[in-house]
């Protein structure tokens, strides 16, 4: 059984393992709110997880260490698992989905685990874990669904509640629900009145549809740029706990997650993973009704793979309106590449790329096409360029 007092006693044995991360003030993110970021994205191992995995770890039996430790994860309480045993000295086997960010990977091995990689995603991983489990008698350590898993969890709500006693509402990432289980556990204990908020990817919303369904539903797929949170299924008592304590929970797309990575990089200078930014993206595109409110938006990790960061952020600016792409039809005779261009420069768009092809079969032997890319302010821009370049007789095709 969770409780408070346990949640306190993880604080004590995590004091000299973790850091205890920083909030900090973020004006822009949504600017009809008081936001503020929990910086677990610089946490030692990049991530939150290794609160759960160190608590649970440093409470085995001799025997149990003795046997060694089995887990599965997307990436981020692999770190923790394997960081904890070799802290403690204790063999760990991590079973990761192969489509795991290969950053996430290698810092795994780095800790000194044995790493397996699972075909499919992490509940094939966590399928495998089992089945390691029982034929070679390690211990198993849940990523979310254990109660001294959600304790270690729980110290980010005691630590919230010592920096910002008068916030007014949390919000934090869900994938199998052991982070929001343990902060918003100690979070309503100390103060009931405080609002938690839950946000999942749209692409993974095994926790909402499972509250909506009144029963724990798995997911056939799940597909999201946030790995971390990439779960089919919550867990027994994550569901209970969510259920009982957490206001309400929502959902951002894809594209919402990228433009608050992007956010995160440019106004505040912090790199988030996909699920990092999740609860950040819930605030910027008013998921949750916390206008005016002191609020707290949980950015639980920061392991993204750096081959993938250059993608994210140019989804993340086309999401925001910072670049676009204009497809134009023209007649082919000198000036009009010159009317296309000081249009645009005039109303202080950058174009950034052009790419110019001849018209195809069945269209005017004179015509051809030009495809600009642009860099904008923002969808008001864009909008007043169209406009402009509509009212010089220009015919935009696409864009």
């Amino acid at each position: 059984m969770i409780t408070l007092d346990k949640i306190y006693h993880a604080k004590y044995v995590l004091s000299d393992v973790i850091r205890e991360t920083d909030v900090i003030y973020a004006p822009h993110i949504n600017e009809k709110s008081k936001i503020y970021l929990k910086t677990e994205n610089l946490q030692i191992t990049g991530s939150f997880k290794v609160r759960g995995a160190y608590y649970k770890m440093s409470q085995l039996s001799d025997e149990e260490k003795a046997r060694g430790v089995v887990a599965c994860s997307a990436g981020n309480h692999a770190q923790g698992v394997a960081l904890a045993a070799q802290k403690a000295g204790i063999k760990a086997v991590i079973c990761l989905p192969d489509g795991a960010p290969i950053s996430k990977v290698e810092a795994t091995k780095s800790y000194g685990a044995e790493v397996r990689l699972v075909e499919g995603v992490y509940d094939d991983a966590y399928t495998e874990a089992l089945r390691l489990r029982d034929e070679l008698g390690y211990t198993f350590i849940h990523p979310f669904d254990d109660e001294l898993v959600i304790e270690g969890q729980g110290t980010i709500g005691l630590e919230l509640f010592d920096q910002i006693p008068d916030m007014e509402a949390v919000l934090v990432p869900i994938g199998g629900g052991g982070l929001i289980s343990g902060v918003a556990y100690a979070i309503k204990a100390l103060k009931p009145s405080i609002k938690v908020y839950g946000v999942q990817a749209a692409g993974a919303p095994s926790m909402r549809s499972s509250l909506s369904s009144g029963s724990i539903l798995s997911l056939d797929s799940v597909s999201t740029i946030a790995d971390g949170i990439a779960v089919k299924k919550p867990g027994e008592h994550t569901f209970e706990m969510v259920s009982k304590y957490v206001d309400d929970v929502v959902t951002v797309t894809d594209d919402e997650i990228s433009a608050a990575i992007l956010a995160l990089m440019e106004q505040q200078k912090l790199v988030t993973e996909g699920a990092g930014a999740c609860a950040a993206a819930a605030a910027m595109f008013d998921k949750v009704p916390v206008q005016g409110k002191k609020t707290v938006c949980l950015l639980s990790g920061g392991n993204i793979d750096v081959t993938i960061l250059s993608r994210v952020i140019k989804r993340g600016l086309l999401m925001s309106g910072r670049i676009c792409q204009f497809t134009i039809e023209l007649i082919d005779k000198p000036g009009q590449l010159e009317l296309v261009a000081h249009t645009i420069a005039s109303l202080g768009g950058n174009v950034t790329s052009v790419h110019y092809e001849h018209a195809n079969a069945g269209q005017d032997v004179n015509g051809c096409f030009i495809r600009l890319e642009l860099e904008t302010r923002n969808h008001a821009h864009i909008e007043e360029i169209r406009s402009a370049l509509l009212k010089k007789g220009l015919n935009i095709v696409n864009g």
